[in-house]
């Protein structure tokens, strides 16, 4: 294969794994804290997040068939330094998609250094606020108030459908075969933050795994009202990761549009023969 051929798979590949991140990190990041006003539920307390301990896991390398491309992840010299990915990831980002969500999303410096971060607190169950300045849902959160209960109001949940379709709309498959080819600049921001290998893969699907864990409720979710935020009724459902309240509050069917989404990128980076 010529050099010039090797160096156009790395970055059309580099950057169709960026957008997917970009795009799941998108649509966790918009039930950050600050979208609920003094109506809303509180997303999360995060102030008192216990020491964890670092998940170490292994992804299997993709072994390329006869009629694939020869691996070239270990070509660093086809990927941009860190440090000058930014504007590298902006222009060809923008020629693979049309929409205007995007160019807000990766108006942020340090693209590859937000993502990796954000997948770590993903990881411990919560989303780091912040890392990405992104647009509130469409519309304002409500509720149903009926006598002295509180209500959860499921129009509420189509406020987040544009952002998930476009996120289940890009192919797992290609997210894990992705992977592969832009491990070095992952490897490289996760080192950074004291990670090594071992623990960047176990980060990366314990974070898929909060997803998965997500219970899917298909009946009316009540709320109590504690001053000006709510919480679920259900202590249960108070219980659960601050991250995965959140995407409670985006309904049964986008909730389970997302959980599938995460299975399946988790499927195809554990089993890379199937790719």
């Amino acid at each position: 294969m010529k050099k010039g051929k090797s160096n156009k798979s790395v970055i059309i590949t580099l950057l169709i794994m960026t957008l997917i991140v970009l795009g799941l990190i998108t649509y966790l990041k918009i039930f950050k804290v600050e979208e609920y006003s003094t109506t809303e539920i509180p997303s999360q307390e995060i102030s008192t997040i216990e020491d964890v301990v670092i998940p170490e896991a292994s992804i299997p390398k993709s072994l390329p068939s006869e009629n694939s491309e020869p691996d070239i992840s270990n070509k660093v010299f086809s990927l941009p330094p860190l440090d000058d990915s930014d504007e590298f990831l902006r222009k060809r980002i923008s020629l693979l998609s049309k929409n205007q969500d995007l160019s807000v999303w990766i108006a942020a410096d340090d693209l590859l250094r937000r993502i990796v971060s954000y997948t770590d607190g993903l990881s411990r169950g919560v989303a780091l606020d912040k890392i990405f300045p992104l647009s509130p849902p469409d519309g304002k959160f409500t509720t149903h108030i009926d006598g002295e209960n509180i209500w959860l109001n499921a129009g509420n949940y189509e406020r987040y459908d544009r952002t998930i379709s476009a996120i289940v709309s890009l192919n797992p498959k290609m997210l894990a075969k992705i992977f592969h080819f832009s491990r070095p600049l992952l490897e490289t921001a996760f080192a950074e933050l004291g990670y090594n290998i071992r623990q960047m893969d176990g980060i990366i699907l314990t974070a898929l795994d909060q997803i998965i864990a997500t219970p899917v409720i298909y009946e009316p979710i009540m709320l109590t009202r504690e001053s000006v935020t709510y919480k679920f009724a259900d202590s249960n459902l108070e219980r659960l990761k601050p991250i995965q309240k959140q995407l409670i509050r985006s309904g049964p069917t986008n909730t389970e549009r997302i959980k599938n989404q995460a299975a399946a990128i988790k499927k195809y980076l554990l089993n890379p023969n199937e790719i």
